[in-house]
């Protein structure tokens, strides 16, 4: 099944509009930029918004402090705080400010706030919970573990990568991804997040690096499908060198349910409009390119939504956006394909603002396949690293 949208309208004009008493509460998976895209989107419509966001990145400002501090890696973390958060615009500029000399050179100022922050009350879980307040946070940003995990990648020649940043530079494709140490368990906040739950949102964001490590977390799987909640998997726009290079949708979702299961996701929402033909050039010279949307009569993939639309951000691609340039401050901020966040979080309420009810009966009239099967058992331990 597909459709598309039509993203001429503004977020203003939306019948359901801010703090609308019938938007869903949203539980969204991910990190990175394309998560806080996302998050700044979303806020302008419900205050009901769980982020559930990655804690294993190990490179650049949030790997120096991570290693430092032994720590849980802050970076993901600020960039959703800060897109949820109801504060003075000085206020986000400091805390996304980052330092290019002396020892602080590469730092971000707010991955040093939280890391004093945890000092303080001695727990990261605790500190980012302190800064949901701080910031006065529109719905909450919680880590998917308070615990200071790797990510461990499996290539098909048998050999390993340990952290985001070796399984990247590895130029090997990528079989399976695990958390270490396993089992992560699961926070008593996801677990009431996502039991109140109206719907499910995955990406957009690196998959293997911010996406699919959310999902390995003990029991969060089948927790989500118990729910019998619609699942929305957001593609990437462009691929990621070292991780996805050469990968469709078809690609994307194959891997997804590699670590999942069968049935996986319900709908998927992916840009197929134009990519400027220089931002085609930038990412081409890093060895990325588009993501072709080819899941249309692929079997395995009939009962799955298919959601198309321009959502490819123009002012971020021109560095003319005042997101970018006072919330995305990033550890890669090279990347200049974004999700608009206006135009996906509309998409998402036109789409999927339902009743509870007349979603699952959508779906059951959608696909004949009875209950989601349960995810499949982890990807074995891996004794060793690369």
């Amino acid at each position: 099944m597909s459709s598309s949208v039509d993203n001429s309208i503004g977020a203003g004009d939306y019948s359901a509009g801010p703090r609308s008493k019938s938007a869903p509460k949203i539980v969204a998976f991910g990190g990175g930029t394309g998560m806080a895209a996302l998050l700044l989107g979303l806020k302008a419509y419900t205050d009901q918004i769980t982020a559930v966001v990655t804690v294993t990145d190990n490179g650049g400002s949030s790997g120096r402090l991570r290693n430092e501090f032994d720590m849980v890696a802050p970076g993901d973390i600020r960039n959703c705080l800060l897109a949820l958060a109801e504060v003075d615009p000085l206020i986000t500029r400091a805390l996304q400010y980052r330092f290019d000399e002396s020892e602080f050179k590469g730092h971000c100022f707010g991955n040093l706030f939280i890391t004093v922050l945890t000092r303080l009350v001695g727990d990261f879980g605790v500190s980012i919970r302190e800064l949901n307040r701080i910031l006065n946070v529109r719905g909450r940003v919680v880590p998917a573990s308070s615990a200071k995990v790797s990510l461990v990648a499996q290539h098909p020649d048998g050999s390993k990568s340990t952290g985001e940043v070796q399984i990247a530079r590895s130029g090997k494709r990528i079989q399976s991804v695990e958390i270490r140490p396993y089992p992560v368990a699961m926070s008593s906040e996801i677990r009431k997040a996502i039991e109140e739950a109206d719907l499910f949102i995955f990406g957009p964001g690196s998959l293997y690096t911010s996406v699919i490590p959310n999902l390995l977390i003990d029991g969060l799987m089948e927790s989500i499908n118990a729910t019998g909640r619609q699942r929305v998997y957001i593609c990437n726009i462009m691929t990621q060198p070292g991780e996805t290079d050469g990968y469709s949708l078809y690609d994307h979702l194959e891997a997804l349910r590699v670590h999942v299961g069968d049935g996986f996701p319900d709908a998927v929402i992916a840009h197929d409009g134009l990519v400027p033909p220089e931002i085609i050039e930038h990412y081409k010279d890093a060895g990325a390119e588009a993501v072709p949307c080819d899941l249309n009569g692929q079997a395995e993939f009939q009962s799955v939504r298919l959601i198309t639309g321009e959502f490819f951000d123009q002012e971020v691609a021109l560095g003319q956006g005042s997101w970018e340039q006072d919330n995305r401050a990033s550890e890669h901020d090279e990347c200049l394909a974004r999700h608009d966040p206006d135009a996906i979080a509309r998409v998402i309420f036109e789409e999927f603002r339902k009743k509870p009810a007349a979603a699952a009966a959508e779906m059951a009239s959608a696909s004949a396949t009875g209950p989601w099967p349960a995810p499949p058992s982890p990807v074995p331990r891996v004794a060793g690293t690369s």
